[in-house]
């Protein structure tokens, strides 16, 4: 690699740290892609300590950091010092968490990093230091139109060597879900996958499945029409446009193991639609990864699990399996032109 990865710490009083200390760790045997993290340095210092790693850091900035990684975890000071306690998120912490989503986001658009790797967060903790927006995807695609000038369609896809699965709808109320479904976000999002699975992930004709949104695919309309007036026709306009896509299909019947082979990613139409299978299948090692975005961002597939972080419980699975595909997408992706 040319350039590093840029970690981000995620919630402070999380897991973010954990991991990400235990992944440094052991990227000699795991043959790991360098990274550096945005942190607070006495912060991420003062959690190794707590969990007994003896780890050096050094404080360097962001082209320093391929050089530095292989004898200690380089950190790039994001300007924000943290008093957090681990398993208590307060404010403080929340506004750190949100400066290094900024930070690593302009780093890489600005050809910095090859990729953004984001820690988990709290959303409730954020809300309450004015973040805006449904969570970290949505953030990012707002900041990538303000580097860009450009619109951008981000798209949230779990992904895993075994199954890979896109949310149409992401997390809103399941009593709204009927009414967020159209025909539109359903053609946007297969879009997105389709040119994200062929132009990233090198899958030259992408094969997507589509859920549908009631049991059975609605029983010919008898257990609800949203399959023949909403979900159909976006099928048919994909079609249209040359993608290779089926559906609407049964939830209950297209996630074992031969119905998996038959497809490269499949669109549900709600969040848990979506994720149960594959934290089901793959669990320690799935990985979200955003779509859509003018450069690579992943993140482990777990939420920031405050109740066991500083006790050295947490499992770097996630986090490890996020730096690998981020290094592998990002070497699809050309540079960024520095700013």
């Amino acid at each position: 690699m040319t350039r590093p990865l840029a970690v981000t710490c995620g919630d402070p009083a999380g897991i973010g740290p954990d991991i990400t200390l235990a992944g440094w760790m052991r990227r000699r045997e795991l043959e790991l892609p360098p990274f550096y993290v945005l942190a607070d340095p006495a912060a991420l210092a003062a959690r190794a300590s707590e969990l007994g790693f003896d780890i050096p850091m050094c404080v360097t900035p962001p082209e320093n950091a391929l050089s530095r990684f292989g004898n200690a975890l380089p950190i790039v000071e994001i300007g924000a010092e943290l008093r957090s306690r681990a398993g208590a998120p307060d404010a403080a912490g929340a506004r750190v968490a949100v400066a290094a989503i900024n930070q690593g986001a302009a780093q890489v658009m600005s050809g910095q990093a090859s990729a953004l790797v984001t820690n988990p967060i709290a959303k409730s903790a954020l809300y309450q230091v004015g973040f805006e927006g449904p969570g970290q995807t949505e953030h990012l695609a707002k900041l990538a139109q303000e580097h860009t000038g450009r619109s951008a369609r981000a798209v949230m896809m779990l992904w895993s060597e075994q199954l890979a699965v896109v949310p149409v709808t992401i997390h809103v109320p399941l009593a709204r879900v009927s009414k967020l479904i159209t025909v539109d976000l359903i053609v946007e999002t297969g879009r997105v996958v389709a040119s994200d699975l062929s132009s990233r992930f090198g899958i030259a004709h992408p094969r997507l499945a589509v859920s549908a949104l009631n049991p059975h695919a609605g029983e010919d309309g008898t257990i609800g029409s949203e399959e023949r007036t909403i979900i159909a026709p976006a099928i048919a306009r994909l079609r249209e446009e040359g993608i290779d896509v089926r559906g609407p299909l049964a939830a209950d019947s297209m996630f074992h193991a031969a119905a998996r082979k038959s497809y490269d990613a499949a669109l549900a139409m709600y969040h848990d639609q979506a994720l149960i299978p594959i934290k089901t299948i793959a669990f320690e090692t799935a990985v979200n990864v955003t779509l859509g975005l003018p450069f690579v961002r992943t993140s482990p597939d777990h939420g920031t699990a405050f109740d066991i972080a500083g006790t050295g419980r947490a499992d770097p699975s996630s986090f490890i399996a996020a730096l690998r595909l981020a290094r592998r997408l990002s070497a699809a992706v050309p540079a960024a032109s520095p700013a």
